[in-house]
């Protein structure tokens, strides 16, 4: 059983045995393999035209019978890309990972961060016709944020309270929270967070994002076409999108090699040789904020051991695990995540190998020659491989490890956030939001059971702070502490490699992690 959490919220294996788990699961479990690269429903020969602007076919990894439309509960890779063009946000990241605003003109703090006010722009309108009001922003808050049946995004908004939100005009909402947060803002721009129309129905779904639905088969494929009142000028470019699920990486790179799709998202890295040797295609790499942690219990032995957990870290090898794990295509880890965050803390030395160390720290908590059991599974790209490097790595200092892998059905499964030992991967974000999921005693996904008091009240106090100066400084107050005592060990940061046509201009690098530019199709065209 899952440990219980407060406030009505699920558990991550909650979230995934109901078909609700967001970002960070994408791919978990319950994939299917009914796509294959010689017969894609509804595919046609390379570049396929389907009237003005073109069809554009994306092969996605991933997917399964569970594949949603709903804005609020993406489970897979596929459904991050169907609710990034349905939907749009009040806010949304740059390629930068640098917060812009969409459907919102303005969102304005109070000086005390306890009340926001948003402006919507003028003239917005839903799929179906519908001008988008502060009424539907009120009335997509209080879906995500119901309750009894929270959603993906309902941490981000723990602080609003649901009765307190007044529309002021057709345009303005007004906000009220029960304590400051004055990272409201980044809530905002989660793709998860799409504003929907007051009665959304998630069997008919209609959004304000570039494209429509048309058909939707879950596990294969889904259809969209250009939404031609969006509110972005000349957006999207395409005329119909088509996003197929690949669980199989072989299926999906052969079916861009064949060009039955246009574009594919991660390219397994041993695989890159042969789309570059390909003149007509290109692959696209971004640098990210993407980590694969390893996470230690800081509240049962070994672990509760600050010593045992510095030791830990101490035998990691970090450039050789980007070396071996991503094949160089990456960057080192400091054991702290959210590197882009304007607070990161980049004057914390680098914590580097020191197998002395280590043993002498195990040595003084009486734990030579430990003997710790890794689960692991093949939850996202390079997960088993970084554990397989790690228990060599120990060895040099004593240290056992024996890996126990389990399929994503288990490793998700009723043991989820009890494991000693483990793993797990993470997107970017940024340094307040990252703790609100998965570093504080409330946080739905407090894998390594972080409860530190100094640290927690800390965070708080700069969720609280509106001046960024101040609070950037308290930000990196409190990663100076989760570095030295915390339970994660965050020894590197993958890039992210796509690969598409060569007749497609729009996709750049995007250093939110999610893949092909964040999924932004909007922005893709075909040149020819």
């Amino acid at each position: 059983m899952t440990r219980p959490r407060g406030g009505g919220r699920l558990s991550r294996r909650e979230l995934l045995r109901l078909g609700m788990l967001g970002a960070a699961a994408a791919g978990a479990a319950g994939l299917t393999t009914s796509c294959a690269s010689a017969a894609i429903p509804g595919a046609t020969a390379r570049g396929g035209q389907a009237g003005a602007g073109g069809r554009l076919r994306v092969g996605v990894v991933g997917g399964s019978i569970k594949d949603t439309l709903d804005a609020h509960i993406p489970v897979t890779h596929p459904d991050q890309a169907r609710l990034i063009n349905m939907y749009d946000g009040l806010a949304t990241f740059d390629d930068q990972y640098r917060i812009q605003l969409a459907l919102a003109e303005s969102i304005e703090p109070s000086a005390d961060a306890k009340v926001w006010t948003v402006r919507l722009r003028d003239g917005l309108e839903f799929h179906n016709g519908k001008p988008v009001t502060a009424e539907d922003v009120a009335f997509t808050l209080r879906r995500i944020i119901d309750p009894d049946d929270p959603k993906s995004g309902a941490t981000g908004f723990a602080s609003v309270d649901a009765g307190g939100m007044q529309v002021l005009d057709p345009r303005t909402l007004r906000l009220t929270l029960a304590t400051p947060d004055a990272t409201l803002l980044d809530s905002f721009a989660q793709y998860s967070n799409g504003i929907v129309p007051v009665g959304y129905d998630p069997a008919n779904p209609i959004g304000a994002g570039p494209f429509r639905n048309a058909s939707f088969q879950p596990g294969q494929q889904s259809v969209f076409l250009r939404h031609d009142n969006h509110w972005r000028p000349n957006e999207p470019q395409v005329a119909e999108l088509v996003i197929i699920d690949f669980p199989d990486d072989t299926a999906r790179v052969n079916a861009l090699l064949g060009g039955q799709v246009d574009a594919i998202d991660q390219l397994p890295i041993g695989l890159m040789r042969v789309v570059e040797a390909d003149p007509s295609l290109r692959v696209l790499e971004a640098e990210t904020g993407a980590w694969l942690p390893f996470t230690m219990r800081v509240d049962r032995p070994p672990f509760d051991d600050v010593r045992v957990r510095q030791a830990m870290r101490l035998v990691v090898d970090r450039e050789q695990m980007v070396r071996q794990v991503l094949s160089g295509r990456g960057k080192v880890g400091n054991d702290l995540y959210a590197p882009f965050d304007p607070g990161y803390a980049a004057d914390i030395p680098q914590r580097t190998r020191d197998i002395a160390q280590a043993r002498r720290l195990l040595q003084e908590a009486g734990k030579e020659n430990l003997q710790v059991e890794l689960v692991t599974s093949a939850v996202a790209a390079g997960v088993v491989e970084a554990a397989q490097v790690y228990a060599e790595q120990a060895k040099e200092a004593g240290i056992t490890v024996t890996i126990r892998k389990v399929d994503s059905g288990e490793f998700y499964g009723d043991n989820y956030l009890q494991w000693d030992f483990a793993q797990d991967f993470w997107f970017t974000r940024n340094f307040l939001p990252q703790t609100a999921v998965g570093s504080l005693p409330d946080a739905p996904y407090n894998e390594t059971h972080w409860a530190d008091p100094e640290f927690i009240d800390i965070v708080n106090r700069a969720k609280a702070t509106v001046d960024e100066t101040a609070r950037n400084e308290l930000i990196r107050q409190a990663q100076r502490i989760e570095h030295e005592r915390g339970g994660y060990i965050v020894w590197g940061f993958g890039n992210q490699v796509d690969a598409y046509s060569r007749r497609l201009a729009g996709f750049t690098p995007d250093r939110g992690g999610i893949p092909l530019s964040g999924y932004n199709f909007r922005k893709v065209g075909f040149t020819a």
